[in-house]
């Protein structure tokens, strides 16, 4: 196995040299804690979990309010504590698990900021966290960061691009690094013209041509806004402006992201579309582990497309990169409009391109706080909240 140069990590998610690069070898299991284990990427990670058992223990599970699902989840982990998240003390149910003694790694695959809390418990806990909800680093990436970087935790990422970026980055110099190349689908519209769009529903917006995910996540993908927050999660993962993370459309989703360097050389990851590599990446690294998943066989693969984004009729990559480059509150009232304008969307209460309209307006009416701390972050996410669910109604 190729040794780790522990020297040149500022691209990689807050890794830290372990008390001894042997002893971190040799810890084999990792016990692990999956906030949202009923979710898509919950489910992924309990079969990961039951395809290499010898490399990853579950030890706690939590679902959000199906309480008959995280009870067959379960029985399949009769040893992991249980927990569910809604009514009153659901967040401090979350953060129990979070901050089990027993468990070193926790999964956080909660759609949307009910994550975030958790997040920072587990880390000041002393615990590794894996990231699969984008919105804990698009509203407080700084803060997040930060709490790593002191507590000497890891933050790894679970998506699939910020996967690939990941291991696309592994042992190389940052200085060489000249942009981060995120793809995506292009979602269901995507050669949808775009007098069109205003007459898209819901049901159309929620056929997504690759990936099977929840609602919130697949509305997201046809908006183009799942890329646009993983712009701004890219930035504070990898350390890096959000100005070179750059968006290209791929609608094979083989390509699941790229690393262009200086010299003009480009480090692609390529696998097929099943969210359990990334999962099993972030558990086992920084070691790779033999398991079940279909291997590529590229002589069956055909072509590979890529095409530039369609941003004057998807406009959520330049509100994100806005968004992003200003820094402060913004990402954060942008996630938050984001949310309440996909639930209005998914309600019948606003057409598919005010998703887009509700998200700007309330960039524009919401102040703009710099170098906020956590408290001023939930303040922006609350006060976005009720001006996007004003212009939304």
């Amino acid at each position: 196995m190729k040794a780790i140069n522990w020297r040149n990590l500022k691209f990689r998610p807050n890794v830290r040299k372990p008390r001894g690069l042997d002893t971190f070898m040799q810890t084999r299991t990792r016990k692990v804690v999956v906030l949202g284990a009923t979710g898509s990427i919950g489910k992924s990670a309990l079969k990961v979990a039951k395809d290499i058992p010898d490399r990853m223990r579950i030890v706690g599970i939590s679902a959000h309010s199906n309480a008959d699902a995280l009870a067959e989840a379960a029985k399949e982990f009769p040893n992991a504590k249980t927990a569910l998240s809604s009514g009153d003390g659901g967040q401090e149910r979350l953060v129990e698990l979070a901050t089990m003694p027993e468990a070193d790694l926790v999964l956080i695959a909660i759609v949307g900021t009910g994550g975030l809390k958790p997040a920072l418990a587990a880390i000041e806990a002393g615990k590794d966290i894996a990231v699969a909800s984008k919105e804990i680093l698009v509203m407080a990436g700084e803060v997040v960061m930060e709490a790593a970087r002191r507590k000497g935790v890891r933050v790894l990422p679970v998506d699939s691009e910020h996967s690939a970026i990941f291991q696309c980055l592994d042992g190389q110099d940052p200085q060489s690094v000249r942009r981060l190349i995120l793809t995506c689908s292009g979602g269901p519209f995507r050669k949808t013209p775009s007098h069109e769009l205003a007459h898209a529903t819901p049901e159309m917006a929620l056929r997504h041509p690759t990936w099977n995910m929840g609602r919130k996540i697949t509305v997201d993908s046809a908006t183009l806004f799942n890329k646009a927050l993983e712009m701004i999660e890219a930035r504070w993962l990898f350390d890096i402006g959000v100005h070179r993370v750059e968006v290209v459309v791929h609608p094979q989703s083989i390509v699941h992201s790229m690393v262009e360097f200086v010299d003009r050389s480009v480090i692609a990851q390529l696998s097929h579309s099943d969210m359990c590599l990334p999962i099993q990446y972030a558990v086992t690294y920084p070691e790779r582990v033999a398991n079940s998943l279909e291997p590529l066989d590229f002589t069956k693969l055909g072509s590979l497309e890529f095409e530039a984004p369609r941003r004057e009729d998807f406009p959520a990559l330049d509100l994100a990169e806005a968004a992003g480059s200003v820094g402060g509150t913004r990402p954060a009232v942008l996630n938050a409009a984001n949310e309440v304008a996909v639930e209005a969307f998914l309600a019948g209460r606003i057409p598919f391109p005010g998703i887009w309209k509700t998200v700007a307006e309330t960039l524009q009416r919401c102040p703009q706080v710099p170098k906020p701390d956590l408290d001023a972050i939930l303040a922006a996410d609350a006060e976005a909240r009720s001006v996007a669910a004003s212009l939304a109604n």
